[in-house]
């Protein structure tokens, strides 16, 4: 980690915790700027793997739910590495270069993604795989503002592009990664420096108005618009069509691991339960049983606390028939079902 970056960050009122910014004491104004202004994420304890050789792509391709053999370079996409029974490892954004595909994971999931991956590599395989982490740090641009920050900071070109586009451009006057998307359903862009560059970057990015937001408002922010976590709603437990994510597999590629189990999913109409927000008045435990009258139809996944109340993930049981508005029990008290923007619940187009 940049001891430089934590410096400037300290300047602008940062608390660090096992070396993340978790706020910067201003969560509400940080969390209001990621919906109509602009929020700068610090996502640097994400994990970055760098794919390389002959057969990178072909390798992916094979190795998780999206379709890498028809990205070009400068595309990318959602992906989700499963095991053989289609439970949930991680979900990856992947961005392919020219001579490599970056791989972003969840916080302290590089190494298990690692060691799965390097799993399949065999003999004749031309593939190299490269935890880049500590050598590099990754922002999130979070709001409908971040457009016109990144115009204003000579980087424009990328505005108005697909999900997961991405350029090597000069942004603040330095050679970065810049790519549409944040990981959240909200406008925006992720950069991926140097880490030697990232306390400039990052001055920089706040001095064109870009409000620091910590992972606590952060965590917050990924609960009201559904993201699932590991640990949370991604685990062993949950496969991705569960956890609402249909955007991340293609129904057209070959096999993967994990394939199969998808497919009679998908072809039997086999998910058994969804992914939702439920919000309420009181506080509860994770892993806390959601019910309907007398019958357990969900469990509790994820839970913030808002100026609204209560707002929790939970896996809810398709049986339920379950709708946004659904009046339940979180134990003994009542809640109510809520849509979530990250959510998918059928195949994309």
């Amino acid at each position: 980690m940049s001891q430089a970056l934590r410096d400037i960050q300290g300047a602008f009122g940062a608390v660090v915790e096992a070396d993340v910014p978790v706020s910067f004491g201003n969560d509400v104004m940080a969390l209001q700027a990621a919906i109509s202004g602009v929020a700068l994420y610090d996502r640097t304890h994400w994990g970055r793997i760098r794919v390389t050789d002959a057969d990178r792509l072909s390798f992916l391709h094979n190795q998780s739910s999206n379709d890498f053999k028809i990205l070009k370079p400068g595309q990318g996409c959602d992906t989700v590495f499963l095991t053989s029974t289609a439970r949930t490892i991680d979900l990856i954004t992947a961005y392919v270069l020219a001579d490599a595909v970056w791989l972003v994971t969840s916080p302290e999931q590089s190494q298990k993604v690692m060691t799965v991956l390097d799993r399949y590599i065999f003999f004749a395989d031309k593939v190299k795989l490269t935890d880049v982490s500590a050598e590099t740090a990754a922002f999130s641009l979070i709001g409908p503002a971040s457009h016109a920050l990144l115009d204003k900071l000579g980087a424009g070109a990328l505005v108005g592009q697909p999900y997961a586009s991405h350029q090597t451009l000069w942004l603040a006057g330095q050679e970065v990664l810049v790519a549409v998307g944040n990981e959240l359903a909200i406008a925006g862009y992720t950069v991926i420096a140097p880490i030697e560059q990232a306390a400039s970057l990052w001055q920089s990015l706040v001095a064109a108005d870009a409000v620091p937001l910590g992972n606590r408002a952060w965590q917050q922010l990924r609960i009201q618009q559904g993201r699932p976590m590991p640990g949370h709603e991604l685990t062993e437990d949950y496969n991705p069509l569960e956890a609402g994510l249909w955007q991340t597999i293609s129904f057209n590629k070959g096999c993967y691991i994990g394939q199969e189990t998808i497919a009679r999913l998908d072809t039997y109409k086999g998910v058994k339960q969804q992914l939702w927000g439920i919000r309420f008045h009181h506080s509860t435990e994770l892993g806390s049983p959601i019910t309907l009258g007398t019958d357990k139809v969900g469990t509790l996944t994820s839970l913030t606390q808002t100026e609204q109340g209560y707002l929790g993930l939970a896996y809810i049981r398709t049986k339920v028939e379950a709708a946004a508005g659904l009046k339940v029990q979180v134990g003994n008290w009542e809640a109510e079902l809520v849509d979530l923007p990250f959510v998918t619940r059928d195949r994309q187009s």
